[in-house]
């Protein structure tokens, strides 16, 4: 729990936050941080503990490690520790008048819009959905081959997730031109483009074209069903119903960002996760065969796949956890420091930008036992490491600006894993790859491939 500040705490001149050893003249720790951002920040921890200063070129950062730090973090007011001010460079991508573009009461309103996507009806339709397409996915690879296993999980997240939280009629268009265009946006979260949003590279262009291609798409398909009456149960046309507090309609690029905002929340770390997971379980075959038993057991008798079948399937989620802790898809959390934080006997000036890292959290050895290894049963009774403290597991985040679809992408990571270790025998086809830090949804470098066959048992589900 957060510590209070006590009359000790009151009077003590408050110190500042110690700085990661190895900084440079003008650029700071930032080729450090380029090469291998986890290893850094790790190194400052274990120098100077929960609170550790560095630079990137001229910007401060201040990292927050362990769950104690934490809470304090993620509790703290949005008028303290703003998200707004860092996630600018999301702008171009989801759009004005959404997200990050508008003030926190209309963002409010908007992730308002999305309860009705994750109810438990809309779930349980969503998981037959999620049993479909990795079922098709699973037809089109045929009974043996190789395949590049992060261009595969994204392909087949993309059109999950299209399908699920927009509509099937740019579903129907992943194949023609929505996937590419959309590949082209999830370029645009980058590095550079933290930093310098509107810069003219190639990576930006692209991505500013995909969007108008997309907001082109999508206002097609929104004038089609005005047209023609069409009223189909999703979240397009939730949103294209819906109205805010004071009565106003949302327009089509309200609708249009919206839609990208929820699309690459249940998409884009979905696929990049559902790839890590993969690749721990095809380094743990006992474990491996557990799922495979767990899935055995709760489909035999009615070889149907639903939400309270996925729900029952805790050695599988387990898996899913481990996944999340070992190799969370956003390495850093980024909130700027709107007025001064102290924390415990350190202040933390107005101006920083306060970072909290999974990557390095999830590895602590006094919260994790051996961190490094990939140990689902570390989430079973009676060890429940996560359940120690309620921010030992951040690879969704935390406090207000916690992920909302957590409980959808379980669920489609769980649906896809089944479907793939019931109709194949896996093995890798490459080493093990390191973790590529030159994007901002941190997967695994190239190349990444995994050599299939199709299983002799016959499948669970009819």
């Amino acid at each position: 729990m957060r510590k209070p500040l006590n009359n000790e705490d009151t009077l003590q001149e408050p110190k500042t936050v110690p700085e990661i050893s190895g900084g440079w003249p003008l650029i700071g720790h930032l080729l450090d941080f380029q090469k291998d951002p986890v290893s850094m920040l790790s190194r400052g921890w274990r120098e100077k503990g929960e609170l550790v200063r560095f630079r990137l070129g001229p910007r401060e950062f201040v990292l927050f490690t362990g769950p104690e730090a934490h809470d304090f973090y993620f509790r703290a007011p949005e008028d303290q520790l703003n998200a707004k001010a860092v996630y600018q460079f999301t702008v171009p991508i989801f759009g004005r008048g959404v997200a990050y573009d508008v003030s926190p009461e209309i963002m409010t309103e908007q992730l308002g819009f999305l309860f009705p996507a994750l109810r438990e009806t809309a779930m349980r339709r969503f998981v037959r959905i999620m049993f479909e397409e990795a079922s098709e996915f699973a037809d089109t690879l045929g009974k043996d081959g190789v395949v590049d296993l992060p261009h595969a999980m994204n392909e087949l997240t993309v059109k999950i997730a299209s399908r699920c939280l927009i509509g099937q009629e740019v579903r129907d268009q992943v194949d023609s031109g929505f996937a590419e265009a959309y590949h082209d946006l999830q370029k645009g979260i980058n590095t550079l483009g933290f930093f310098l949003p509107r810069l003219p590279v190639t990576a930006h262009r692209s991505r500013d074209q995909a969007r108008r291609k997309v907001a082109q798409l999508f206002s097609r398909i929104m004038a089609e069903r005005r047209l023609g009456g069409i009223q189909p149960d999703d979240f397009m046309q939730t949103l294209m119903q819906a109205r805010y507090k004071d009565g106003r309609v949302l327009d089509d690029e309200e609708i249009t960002g919206i839609l990208l905002t929820v699309l690459f929340a249940g998409q884009h770390t979905s696929a990049v996760l559902a790839t890590w997971i993969g690749l721990e379980l095809l380094r743990a075959p006992s474990y491996l065969e557990r799922i495979r038993d767990e899935a055995q057991d709760t489909y035999r008798e009615t070889g149907i796949m639903e939400l309270s079948g996925l729900k029952q399937q805790v050695v599988l989620e387990r898996a899913v956890r481990e996944g999340e802790r070992l190799h969370p898809p956003l390495i850093v959390l980024i909130r700027k420091v709107l007025k001064p934080m102290r924390y415990k006997d350190h202040i933390v000036p107005a101006g920083t930008l306060a970072m909290v890292s999974p990557a390095v959290s999830h590895r602590l050895p006094h919260v994790f036992s051996d961190p490094e290894q990939f140990h689902p049963e570390r989430f079973s009774p009676p060890a429940s490491e996560d359940k120690q403290h309620h921010y030992a597991l951040i690879g969704f985040g935390g406090g207000r600006h916690r992920c909302m679809g957590k409980n959808f992408a379980y669920l489609q990571l769980k649906a896809i894993w089944t479907v793939l270790l019931d109709r194949f025998d896996l093995c890798l086809d490459t080493a093990f790859p390191t973790p590529d830090y030159g994007s901002w949804v941190t997967g695994p470098r190239a190349p990444c491939r995994i050599r299939y066959r199709l299983r002799s048992q016959a499948s669970i589900f009819r």
